[in-house]
């Protein structure tokens, strides 16, 4: 497996942080991009962009959204249509930097959102969309699992584990997350004019107990898009199937993927 780190810049002092993972077999042309979650990063991906691209045999990039990871710090609040923009800003500047025509995209939980929206905004050049634990809508039960974890964070060096990652922007990390999420301007978003216009064929995965969305969620999903959908609700895990079931999430991607015989 080869690995390569680099940084894009954005303006002479905001620069986004890329990791890509080329398995040394590589079958495929057309790599997947990995959108991450509210609080995630490319370190906290973990293994599995390594063990995508190995199993796909393709090349696999993620990168930190400005403000998180090894990215600079964000200046700004972010909007309520945070969601949408990222397809035409950070994750642009991705397709730029390493000349990317065609490409499949992949996000888990927010991330699944700006997935979408990639998806919509670059119909004839994404190939396939697979969102993970994503959300499409606001519910309560995405509220109350975001309320509560806002309080587990205030506990005592709860917030040293984001620092972890996000080092001193890890409070804005938490606050980009809760606050923006539990606004009143938030309570009415959802990707509903975006998933219209998407025709890539979709994967939509969704633990069975996730505690920040219903089954309603995927479902969503499937009833707004226009592509060919396949749906895989993962009995017994939670918000991140990726980890807790990681065989089987590589596995159904795997499957669905060689289904489309994309170059």
């Amino acid at each position: 497996m080869q690995t390569a780190e680099s940084w894009i810049d954005l303006t002479a002092h905001l620069q986004l942080y890329v990791k890509s993972w080329t398995p040394e077999q590589l079958q495929h042309q057309i790599p997947i991009i990995l959108l991450h979650d509210s609080l995630g990063s490319v370190a906290l991906w973990r293994d599995f962009p390594a063990q995508l691209a190995q199993m796909t045999g393709r090349k696999v990039i993620a990168y930190d959204r400005l403000g998180f990871g090894r990215s600079s710090a964000n200046p700004e609040t972010l909007n309520v249509d945070f969601v949408s923009t990222e397809a035409t800003t950070h994750f642009a500047k991705v397709l730029e930097h390493f000349n990317i025509q065609d490409f499949i995209v992949m996000g888990h939980s927010v991330g699944g959102g700006m997935a979408s929206c990639c998806a919509a905004h670059y119909q004839n050049r994404c190939k396939a969309l697979i969102t993970m634990s994503a959300q499409a809508m606001v519910e309560e039960l995405t509220l109350s699992g975001i309320s509560e974890a806002k309080a587990m964070f205030q506990q005592t060096g709860q917030l040293d584990r984001l620092k972890k990652y996000h080092g001193e922007k890890a409070q804005w990390v938490l606050d980009a997350w809760t606050e923006t999420w539990l606004s009143p301007e938030f309570k009415d978003w959802s990707l509903d004019s975006f998933l219209h216009q998407v025709h890539s064929p979709l994967l939509v995965i969704h633990g069975e107990l996730d505690e920040y969305g219903s089954l309603a969620q995927p479902q969503r999903f499937m009833d707004h898009t226009k592509g060919k959908s396949q749906q895989e609700i993962i009995l017994g895990t939670h918000h991140m199937p990726h980890k807790e079931q990681p065989e089987l999430i590589l596995s159904l991607i795997q499957g669905f993927l060689n289904s489309l015989n994309i170059a």
